[in-house]
């Protein structure tokens, strides 16, 4: 059996982009209170889900000082860290790892625009100039 996943699910995703984009901390109910109406998810469903992401490590609280069972959530990991994890654990399991593999399959998949291509162009050659 592999590592334990230790990157947001597609549901805990929605959570954290509620908290990446609020950029202070955050209680359940206005987590819950901000989530897009397509995103919407039971109440009980998103406290589950906040508790999960606590416990990965990509979320913590602060309890509250006037009242301690209000608590305060904030994320621990950005957006981009996340990305990039999730990116690592995706080549790994479908592609053994070989990066040039997922990025053809990707690439190859895709019906890409004069733009689009101009810009990955760019990428690869920005990326050139780093090394």
């Amino acid at each position: 059996m592999g590592k334990e996943e230790l990157t947001p699910s597609e549901s805990e995703w929605q959570v954290m982009e509620v908290l990446w984009e609020s950029g202070e901390a955050l209680t359940s109910s206005e987590v819950i209170g901000r989530m897009k109406p397509e995103n919407r998810m039971n109440p009980k469903m998103v406290r589950v889900l906040m508790n999960r992401l606590c416990q990965k490590g990509i979320l913590a609280y602060r309890v509250d000082e006037k009242d301690a069972r209000i608590y305060h959530y904030y994320p621990l990991k950005s957006r981009e860290d996340c990305q990039k994890e999730k990116s690592s654990r995706f080549i790994e399991s479908y592609f053994g790892g070989n990066q040039m593999g997922a990025v053809a399959a990707l690439i190859g998949s895709s019906e890409l625009t004069e733009d689009e291509l101009r810009e990955l162009e760019g990428i690869l050659s920005d990326r050139k100039r780093q090394r």
